[in-house]
């Protein structure tokens, strides 16, 4: 049962209904080539059920909420720097809390 609720965020992230990600997005170590793999595959996307950027940045939110604990500090910061990519390339600022 554990294996099984392991197994269906792995099939999310690499097989979505809503975006088909390029191969190793998750593994890139350039944040803005992250934010721009992320954007291509929602652009793509006819699939998807709301605009590009909010279905690129659900999906990277998505990967960063279920690594958890396991995902190094390094990565992490990486992948929030790609977030902050994605903002920037479309042109959507950061919301203050």
């Amino acid at each position: 049962m554990a294996q099984e609720r392991q197994r269906w965020s792995r099939q999310v992230t690499d097989s979505s209904s809503a975006l088909a990600l390029e191969a190793g997005v998750f593994t890139l170590d350039d944040p803005r080539e992250i934010a721009l793999s992320l954007m291509r595959s929602a652009e793509r996307s006819d699939r998807r059920k709301t605009d590009p950027f909010r279905s690129a940045m659900s999906m990277l939110s998505f990967y960063i909420n279920r690594a958890g604990r396991k995902l190094p500090a390094p990565q992490r910061e990486l992948l929030e720097q790609a977030k902050d990519e994605l903002r920037a390339l479309y042109g959507k600022s950061r919301r203050q809390s």
